[in-house]
């Protein structure tokens, strides 16, 4: 319940001074009959209209607390709300060829990008979302869906060796369209995400970039790894022993692919930059809402008046004849 004129609530604070003046008119008063003795008086039964007494009194306050509120015009407020979404398609095509077990990032590249993918997955409940992974080869983890807990519980399944080695960055963006290229939503979004160089595969980055533009899919390219040398394991029959490699990788490639759909690319270099990264993809496509409100009010001020009148009209009765008094 609102009110729409509230000021008139302020009317209740002259109930301070009427009681207070009630309660002093009540002390000071003195009896106009004045008898030597009250003790034979005090052994008689009290009549109804003793208790009766403060009635009026009460019933006044009462008139004037319910006046004040059908003043201030109480109303009910009924309010509907009508949301609808539009939810935006995503492919993430991973890397996980054995570059990706380089332990610039903690506790690797390809365990750390599958954290973070899944904290920006959890954080879009609204987006189907699929998983495509590549390295000599190409397949699809998971298509296109809005049931997240299956996708992230796919993506920590996902491991090197499940493909043969190599960076077929080309066929991985190209399997990643083909998923995607008859949706009917109107944003498509790759997040391709990859440390290497093509170098596998029959599809061209550049190609499978230029068939991405053609069905309205925007590319936004991670380059992972920090600059220099980095650590990698390496299994041998002698157990696992670790070799450096150079962090430098094809990132004029991945611009051009970013360039050609429209797309962004960046670079990470540790955990906390590739989070950063998600974040700002996760702010540069939001899922639009359209949000529709519905209000109406209802006057309610009639009860309370009426039940104003009603104290007033029962305190003039019980004052006048009830509790008529006999005056000089």
């Amino acid at each position: 319940m609102i009110f729409y004129s509230p000021g008139y609530l302020f009317l209740l604070l002259l109930l301070i001074p009427i009681v207070a003046w009630y309660i002093y008119e009540m002390y000071k008063s003195d009896a106009s009959l004045q008898l030597s003795s009250t003790h034979s008086l005090q052994r008689q039964p009290k009549t109804v209209r003793i208790y009766l007494l403060h009635i009026p009194f009460i019933l006044r306050v009462l008139a004037i607390i319910l006046l004040s509120l059908a003043l201030a015009r109480p109303q009910l407020s009924n309010k509907w709300k009508s949301e609808s979404t539009e939810g935006i398609d995503i492919m993430m095509a991973l890397d996980i060829s054995g570059t990706m077990l380089g332990e610039d990032f903690k506790p690797n590249r390809l365990e750390a990008a599958k954290q973070v993918a899944s904290e920006f997955v959890t954080a879009r409940p609204n987006d189907q979302i699929g998983l495509v992974v590549f390295a000599g080869e190409s397949f699809t983890q998971c298509p296109l869906t809005t049931d997240h807990a299956v996708l992230i519980n796919l993506f920590q399944s996902v491991k090197f060796g499940m493909i043969e080695d190599g960076t077929a960055i080309g066929l991985g963006l190209a399997n990643a369209v083909n998923r995607m290229k008859d949706s009917k939503t109107k944003s498509k979004v790759i997040i391709l995400l990859t440390d290497g160089s093509n170098n596998s595969g029959d599809i061209d980055p550049q190609t499978a970039a230029q068939i991405a533009q053609t069905f309205g899919i925007r590319v936004y390219a991670i380059g992972v790894g920090s600059y220099g040398e980095v650590k990698v394991p390496i299994q041998t029959p002698y157990g696992t022993q670790y070799g450096t490699m150079n962090s430098e990788f094809d990132e004029q490639t991945l611009r051009n692919i970013a360039q050609t759909t429209g797309g962004e690319y960046f670079r990470a270099t540790d955990n906390s930059s590739l989070r950063a990264i998600y974040q700002q993809i996760d702010q540069l496509e939001k899922t639009k809402i359209r949000v529709r409100e519905f209000s109406k009010r209802s006057e309610n001020f009639v009860p309370f008046l009426l039940l104003a009148l009603g104290c007033g009209l029962i305190e003039l009765i019980m004052r006048y004849f009830v509790l008529r008094t006999i005056t000089n």
